[in-house]
């Protein structure tokens, strides 16, 4: 196992993250413990020392099932981390409730790392408004010894980002973002990392494979990639773009069975960054999975001045091509829940004003419809 350097730890480069455990019957709140125990148990004894998990993953069962898993294992040889749920508005101001059910489900007394969870558009506001108490409260428990580490992660935009460093940037000893070689331009993540290499803030890496969808490439990719790395399967060179990146320090990756996790741990047995070639190659391929289905917006602003709602449409229209590309999901809906209603893709009354106007000629109008109908709206 490959082991990075952070503050005075040495922590597994693999970490595992307890969001797509196996389950029973293919029912996600029914965690299959017995599976798990044996990942966890094989995980251990193969260097693995880090283990993510948080409050809504499984239905609220994963912080148990994890927990219950790493009991019969030595409390100083694994690192666990949990995160308060700010995803979930409702949760905001039960923050202490929250953190001591936390710590009893996952069988533990301290935490060594903890995360504010998912930083975004929708609850960036509540995260910096004191009244909720939820950053004076985990300084306390940080100063207390029940957090060893105090971080955050986000699925934001840069500006999300940068507007909560600046709240609380100083206090903030790692940051967990999306980070694949798809997301490396298309989500600014590249971008990201310079902001907390700012803030001397290291990076720990969630969605590697996005979702399993850099697990297996078109025929004429895979051809490719074999062609420079005969020997290298292909979930292993989205790993491979993570340990070319010098401020990666964490690479957590959810696994849903033993051979996942045996495949990854073998990985992650050596440190294999990429050439120049090779990264080219891979940024390439990446280039033509999100312009397949992207519109090519570059966000030049002249159909904004040309809309009677007002719409904020290259905005708009990156939401729009996060939710093409990723195929659904979650990250455009929730960006959405901070955006009013009446500037919502659904308030396009599809004059094509923007259209006239556009250098790209994008069909804007069409965009918004097919946008609304897909968020079913």
């Amino acid at each position: 196992m490959i082991y990075r350097n952070f503050q005075d730890l040495k922590l597994s480069a693999l970490g595992m993250g307890a969001m797509r455990l196996p389950t029973v019957g293919g029912n996600d709140a029914e965690v299959d413990t017995a599976a798990v125990q044996a990942m966890v148990d094989y995980a251990m004894e193969h260097g693995v020392n880090y283990y993510d998990t948080a409050w809504g993953y499984h239905n609220g069962n994963s912080e148990t099932a994890l927990g219950g898993a790493l009991k019969k294992h030595p409390r100083e040889s694994f690192y666990l981390a949990d995160k308060f749920p700010g995803y979930d508005l409702s949760n905001m101001g039960k923050v202490k409730e929250i953190f001591e059910k936390q710590l009893e489900k996952c069988g533990v007394s301290y935490f060594d790392f903890y995360l504010f969870h998912n930083v975004c558009e929708m609850n960036i506001d509540a995260y910096l408004n004191p009244e909720y108490g939820t950053y004076d409260y985990l300084i306390e428990q940080k100063k207390a010894g029940r957090i060893r580490h105090l971080g955050f992660s986000a699925h934001g935009a840069y500006p999300v980002m940068k507007r909560f460093l600046e709240a609380y940037g100083k206090d903030m000893e790692f940051c967990q973002i999306q980070l694949n070689y798809m997301d490396w331009e298309f989500q600014d993540a590249k971008k990201k990392i310079e902001l907390l290499k700012e803030y001397n803030i290291p990076v720990w890496v969630m969605e590697p494979l996005r979702g399993g969808k850099l697990a297996s490439l078109a025929a004429d990719d895979e051809a490719a990639l074999r062609a420079l790395r005969p020997h290298e399967g292909i979930p292993a060179w989205a790993f491979r773009f993570l340990q070319s990146i010098p401020e990666v320090v964490v690479t957590l990756s959810g696994m849903s069975n033993m051979e996942q996790l045996q495949d990854n741990i073998r990985t992650f047995e050596e440190d294999k960054p990429l050439s120049k070639e090779e990264m080219d190659a891979l940024l390439a391929i990446a280039d033509k999975m999100v312009n397949s289905k992207a519109l090519p917006c570059t966000a030049c602003h002249y159909c904004t001045s040309h809309c009677p709602q007002g719409l904020d449409i290259p905005s708009l229209l990156s939401l729009y091509n996060e939710h093409c590309v990723t195929g659904g999901g979650f990250l455009a809906p929730m960006a959405l829940m901070a955006v009013p209603k009446d500037k919502q893709p659904s308030a396009c009354i599809g004059c094509r004003s923007c259209e006239a106007v556009c250098p790209q000629q994008i069909k804007i109008s069409e965009a918004m419809a097919d946008f609304t109908k897909m968020l079913g709206a």
